[in-house]
């Protein structure tokens, strides 16, 4: 179903409501929801947050606009708050991390998909891997403190292996900077899977540089600041993709158009009836706030919105597992390494490459997240086939491979 963005005006800002009950629903549930009503929520959350963050910062540098982004910024705020706190309380911090590393992992897989600029595409496919490593280190650390298993999260949608090794990605800025699309050519998916990208990602990077701090294990305080780090570098890669030269309202555009693309995937795709119409709501919200951007753009700028807008939204992300996509990379991509912007095999970096000197300096004492996973083995199943296994190894026939404290 095509979804017309100019006919369809959706909800006016000025009749988005919300009071505290409203603000806080019931959340999912931590087992018996699909694992991708999960990644929704988490991804939608990034979303939101992206849409605030950018505009409190047209706001601090465009007086005129002021009002305006303050009413929609208010909107946004709440959106986000019903979002986030879909969340369950059951739900620990690191089974949340492994949560985020799966919406990395299939988000970024099906955004690179349905990319049609090779280079953009080549983009996510080289972040995919990384994420891809960080969902494997996260594992075993979740398995060293918790003893759990990390497929009661997954639900067997996602593997867990290791990709490219995350000591290895550590890059000094040089290496993490890509080429722009050029905003006069680019198509709209392109702007809007960047925007996508960027939000989720920065999402990701900002829970993990709040939430590290909260565990007494040395390992697991170093492994959230390890790989926090390379989530920074992965928003200055997405950011990067982004035109510059777009205006700000121009910008404000296409924030508001992959808020309406990522609701209405959402609600294309959810298999919750009580969530399914919590996206079904903010798509006609985020309409509301589209058509108020674009009064704004035709009036301030004196610009045809049809000139940065689709007249339909394209192909939405595809929740569903990517498996196959992301073993495919994994075998023919993993041993890629950017000089500059552009990537070659890891043979052809020279001994000069700034990267190897800053991966010396930060990996000098040793990699947490070679360390947490020293001695791990992941085996598919849950919990209950691994008390199983215990139970049989207690008998003399084997048992699961742990991680060493």
């Amino acid at each position: 179903m095509a979804l017309d963005i100019f006919k369809e005006t959706g909800v006016p800002l000025e009749k988005q409501e919300f009071d505290w009950r409203d603000l806080v629903r019931e959340p999912i549930s931590k087992l018996d929801d699909d694992a991708f009503t999960r990644v929704r929520v988490i991804l939608m959350n990034g979303i939101e947050n992206e849409s605030w963050t950018f505009q409190h910062q047209f706001h601090r540098m465009n007086e005129a606009l002021r009002l305006p982004l303050a009413r929609v910024r208010r909107a946004e705020q709440h959106q986000q708050t019903v979002v986030n706190w879909l969340l369950p309380a059951d739900q620990s911090v690191l089974e949340t991390t492994i949560a985020y590393e799966q919406v990395a992992v299939e988000v970024t897989a099906s955004l690179a998909q349905n990319e049609v600029d090779p280079y953009v595409k080549q983009v996510l496919d080289f972040g995919l891997l990384e994420d891809f490593d960080h969902l494997y280190r996260y594992s075993a650390l979740l398995d060293r403190l918790e003893g759990k298993d990390a497929n009661n999260i997954l639900q067997s949608y996602t593997d867990v292996a290791p990709g490219r090794p995350t000591k290895e990605e550590h890059r000094d800025p040089f290496d993490d900077l890509r080429e722009h699309y050029d905003h006069k050519r680019a198509a709209p998916i392109t702007k809007i899977n960047a925007l996508t990208i960027v939000a989720a990602e920065q999402q990701t990077r900002n829970y993990y540089a709040t939430v590290g701090n909260v565990y007494a294990d040395p390992i697991a305080r170093q492994l959230y600041a390890e790989i926090s780090s390379i989530e920074e570098q992965h928003v200055t890669q997405y950011g990067s993709l982004i035109d510059p030269r777009e205006t700000w309202l121009e910008k404000w555009l296409l924030h508001e158009v992959t808020e309406v693309y990522n609701y209405f995937g959402c609600m294309q795709q959810e298999t919750n009836p009580r969530i399914k119409a919590i996206w079904e709501r903010f798509v006609q919200y985020e309409l509301g706030h589209l058509h108020v951007v674009m009064d704004l753009f035709r009036r301030v700028e004196n610009r045809d919105p049809a000139e940065v807008l689709p007249a339909t939204l394209p192909e939405t992300i595809s929740f569903k597992s990517q498996r196959d996509y992301v073993r495919n990379i994994l075998e023919t991509q993993v041993d890629l390494r950017p000089i500059g912007t552009q990537f070659v095999d890891k043979s052809q970096v020279p001994s000069s490459s700034p990267s190897h000197a800053y991966r010396a300096r930060v990996n000098r004492e040793g990699s947490p997240s070679e360390l947490v996973s020293a001695g791990y083995r992941y085996i598919p199943g849950t919990e209950l086939l691994d008390r199983a296994r215990v139970l049989r190894g207690a008998n003399g026939h084997g048992s699961r491979g742990r991680v060493q404290a």
